[in-house]
């Protein structure tokens, strides 16, 4: 069991949303935090009211993940306050979708670079140091429903994600001897900023189409703050696969053992899609 209570916790995308949420509730767990996002405004927005509600925040900085130097720049200044962190929580990412005729190179890199090498550069340039210190610990990357199903549009994010995935899947046995626990977090519908700045190629973000999907999402969708309380008793309960809404966890449970089910509603997902937005197409 992990305990966060004398920790220190690493958190990504902590500006806001799922990242804010969670650096909120590890700190009302005890643990101390360093923080990051590339959003400097609201990043400092987050820092001050952790400190003005008496949190620790030993270390909070703006950057880009995708920049493998500054993540290791940034590494360097942490581990020159602290000598290792004990929990790390990759929660950083952008979201990117698109029919594949319409999505462009720097979309797909964009997405791919920031989605899945991010967690990388904060695995490779913390992670050691979390084994060095032997004192066990627990990484946390969230990926998405988007990293276990092949959702419509969804292929750029997807390759990031279900890359996460693959790494998480890894490391939750190279780890396991080291004690550090792995939980791979996999939300649904989450009413999260990214709603509000998902790239969709070709498609009028302020159409009513696009609105009106964006309304129906908000409603089933989960508070940020429900989300991190799920995240974080599955790593106090060292659990790996994390779902934050039922729904996913019953599609993953579908698509595991009644496959024809999963791709029934992958292919009526998808033609929904196409026919809702036929008319942008058009265009």
């Amino acid at each position: 069991m992990t305990t966060f209570d004398g920790k220190s916790c690493l958190v990504t995308g902590a500006a806001g949303g799922l990242g804010r949420a969670l650096a909120f509730a590890a700190a009302a767990k005890g643990a101390a935090l360093v923080l990051t996002d590339i959003d400097a405004d609201n990043l400092a927005r987050t820092t001050s009211e952790l400190r003005a509600d008496g949190h620790t925040v030993h270390l909070a900085e703006a950057f880009d993940i995708s920049d493998h130097d500054a993540v290791a720049a940034f590494a360097t200044r942490t581990h020159a306050e602290l000598d290792s962190v004990d929990i790390v929580m990759n929660v950083a990412g952008i979201a990117t979708w698109g029919a594949v005729e319409r999505l462009t190179h720097r979309q797909w890199r964009r997405t791919i670079d920031i989605d899945l090498m991010g967690p990388i550069h904060i695995i490779e340039e913390f992670l050691p140091r979390t084994i060095a210190a032997g004192r066990g610990g627990h990484l946390v990357n969230v990926s998405s429903a988007a990293g276990l199903f092949g959702l419509p549009w969804h292929a750029p994010y997807s390759a990031g994600k279900f890359g996460l995935r693959g790494v998480s899947e890894v490391l939750r046995f190279d780890l396991r001897r080291h004690r550090i626990g792995v939980s791979l977090v996999c939300p649904g519908a989450m009413a999260t900023p990214m709603v509000d700045s998902v790239e969709v190629a070709g498609i009028d973000r302020d159409g009513t189409t696009f609105q009106s999907a964006i309304t129906r999402f908000r409603r089933h969708a989960v508070t940020p703050e429900a989300a991190a309380r799920t995240v974080i008793r599955a790593v106090e309960r060292d659990k790996y696969m994390v779902f934050t809404s039922p729904d996913i966890h019953v599609g993953y449970l579908a698509q595991r053992y009644f496959p024809p089910s999963y791709t029934l509603a992958m292919h009526i997902m998808n033609w929904g899609f196409h026919r809702a937005f036929r008319g942008e197409f058009a265009r």
